[in-house]
């Protein structure tokens, strides 16, 4: 198995193909920064559920995804915006708005990982990890 150079990416792209596929859950390889983002997409309604399961290595991430009463994804759209080769700040007083509003852009601040109405309360401003609609 090869090195995984944005292991974001792979999270996102995990969650994205699982999502296509119509899977009840994926299994991602953990680490601190994927469990608050898991707990990001938990809190926003974007998943059901997740769990850190140890295993040899690092543990996995098992999370549990929603879709409506017809069967279809809750999560519409999820995007890295903040890449190794491209890094995106923002300041507090230009603060990315996802899908006008509907969505949710996930950034790492100085106060940790949050969501865009977190870091507004709380007045920072950070790198734009990715958005979720």
């Amino acid at each position: 198995m090869s090195a995984i150079n944005d292991p974001i990416a792979d999270f996102l792209t995990r969650i994205r193909n699982a999502y296509r596929i119509s899977k009840i859950e994926v299994s991602i390889p953990a680490s601190n920064l994927k469990v608050r983002l898991a707990e990001i997409l938990k809190a926003e309604g974007y998943i059901d559920d997740y769990a850190r399961v140890p295993d040899k290595q690092q543990g996995l991430l098992v999370m549990q995804l929603r879709y409506d009463d017809d069967g279809k994804p809750v999560v519409r759209g999820i995007r890295r915006e903040s890449r190794p080769g491209r890094r995106v700040y923002v300041n507090v007083d230009k603060m990315p708005r996802v899908r006008r509003g509907l969505g949710t852009a996930i950034l790492s601040t100085s106060k940790g990982v949050m969501t865009d109405h977190q870091a507004l309360q709380a007045k920072v401003g950070g790198e734009f990890i990715c958005s979720v609609w």
